[in-house]
């Protein structure tokens, strides 16, 4: 059965990731080293793996709501404005997802329509490109200079919007540079977007793994909160990755 004639063009066009390409090259060798993938080296916390035990052997294994249980969405609203004074309604601005990946591509299909343009600060985690193409969106990347610390420049940021723009995506903190964006970069990057209609994708997982410096995010920064879709997540900072 020839699988690329019953796949759809914009799967079969999707390249396979590199770094899993280096995974399945590595798991053939001894006494290898990987700094591949992004993941905490410490045990998901005993307090949370005993609450979830506890969960299955009371049988809190049904269907929630559609955004999530609402408890769960009102502790991470007091998070997300205890650790970093942004301000969500649990009820209406917060959803919960089985994963950062889900909500990216979430995020990509509920604002992107066949032949927008979305922005993309490169290097950056492999998925998004792939989630831009499956959107059928036109993916510009644009590659960060070591001489301005990995991040993105108002100014790199101006000369890659066109008309079709529709989507930046914001990966910082970064991953693999470890760059962050400081409120002045933000600030740039904010004057640039107010007189557009261009969503920001603000991906955030790496919040908690700052060191030097506390993350901020562009949705601080005014007149973002309104165009900034935040995505955050369990996995980095309490290493719950699987």
């Amino acid at each position: 059965m020839d699988y690329n004639k019953i796949l759809s063009q914009r799967a079969v066009a999707i390249k396979p990731s590199g770094i899993r390409k280096f995974f399945d090259i590595a798991a053939e060798m001894d006494d290898v080293i990987s700094l591949g993938v992004g993941e905490p080296d410490f045990k998901t916390p005993w307090s949370i793996r005993h609450a979830g035990a506890e969960s299955l052997e009371k049988g809190r294994t049904w269907y929630t709501a559609n955004a999530g249980l609402a408890p769960l969405r009102t502790e991470i609203a007091n998070y997300l404005k205890r650790r970093f004074s942004l301000e969500y309604d649990p009820k209406n601005e917060i959803l919960v997802t089985v994963g950062g990946s889900e909500a990216i591509d979430i995020c990509i299909r509920a604002v992107i329509n066949p032949g927008d343009e979305i922005l993309l600060p490169e290097p950056c985690f492999v998925a998004y490109a792939p989630m831009g193409a499956l959107a059928d969106a036109k993916v510009i990347p644009i590659p960060t200079r070591a001489e301005d610390g990995f991040r993105l420049t108002a100014e790199q940021l101006r000369a890659a919007i066109t008309p079709r723009t529709k989507l930046l995506v914001l990966p910082f903190p970064n991953n693999p540079t470890g760059a962050i964006m400081e409120r002045k970069d933000l600030e740039a990057i904010a004057e640039v977007l107010r007189d557009t209609n261009i969503i920001v994708l603000s991906d955030e997982i790496y919040a908690e793994l700052t060191y030097g410096g506390r993350h901020m995010s562009i949705a601080n920064i005014p007149d973002m909160y309104i165009r900034t879709l935040v995505v955050n997540g369990f996995s980095k900072a309490y290493a719950m990755t699987g």
